[in-house]
């Protein structure tokens, strides 16, 4: 069965932020993601981590102003400074969180600049972070998202992606394999995540239409549960969605679809 892992900041949204970790363990998981853990302070998040036995297994870099509508801002030549400050923050997290995968946002194209110039700035960053974390055993995530519901999203498709990875040429850059965004872009989910199996670090789930639970839409995740265990994926599922309801009504998907 595969392992999946809470998203604290899309589920259990019934209370507040610091009392999802109780939730989640309740519920059965083991392993929990979130966007950004900025908000408090590292020996906060990880007393609770501790005290439900949970394992944090992937936030994001810092990706600006997400409440004005950034993405991120690691194609932006014009912040590379802040970007570069955001890495050591993450990477401070990280290291007092136990956190193994640190996922990059690449942020929306700004106006007026190049595709071309804001893909070598990408790149340029997604080495600059990738040889920050390395020593620490940290591998960096890129993942394409896609452009319906974040316009102007720099990174979109998964040969975008595995493009940039292959010519940044960094040992402990990866692949985040959204699979929602992906049915969303592209298709071929089975192939890909069989052809792409060795990039990929980090899986995420939503159904779709409406990025609700699996199982409420058109995937077929019985299907990919099954494909992904035969392929002897051993990372974490973030389930990244929306709950169509109340969180812990709709986790009944896990045994309805997983064997």
């Amino acid at each position: 069965m595969p392992k999946f892992a809470a998203n604290l900041t899309m589920l259990f949204n019934e209370v507040p932020f610091l009392e999802r970790f109780a939730l989640a363990r309740a519920a059965g998981f083991d392993g929990v993601e979130l966007l950004f853990p900025y908000a408090y302070p590292a020996h906060e998040l990880a007393e609770r981590l501790h005290d439900h036995q949970l394992q944090l297994v992937l936030f994001n870099l810092p990706a600006g102003d997400w409440n004005a509508g950034e993405r991120g801002m690691a194609c932006d030549p014009q912040r590379v400074a802040e970007f570069r400050h955001g890495v050591q923050q993450a990477l401070d997290y990280a290291l007092a969180l136990g956190v193994t995968r640190l996922h990059c946002m690449a942020g929306k194209l700004p106006a007026g600049l190049t595709p071309e110039l804001a893909r070598s700035t990408y790149l340029d960053n997604l080495r600059y972070a990738a040889a920050l974390l390395a020593p620490h055993g940290i591998a960096l995530l890129i993942e394409p998202i896609n452009f319906y519901d974040m316009p102007g999203y720099f990174l979109n498709t998964s040969k975008q992606a595995l493009d940039i990875i292959a010519e940044a040429a960094c040992a402990n850059l990866f692949l985040q394999y959204d699979i929602y965004h992906m049915q969303r872009m592209e298709g071929e989910l089975s192939n890909t995540i069989r052809a792409r199996l060795a990039q990929i670090r980090h899986m995420q789930i939503a159904d779709t239409p409406g990025r609700h639970e699996p199982g409420t839409g058109e995937i077929n995740y019985r299907f990919l549960f099954t494909l992904i265990d035969e392929l002897g994926y051993d990372g974490w599922l973030g389930c990244e969605y929306i709950p169509a309801g109340e969180t812990l009504a709709g986790l009944g998907w896990r045994s309805a679809l997983c064997r």
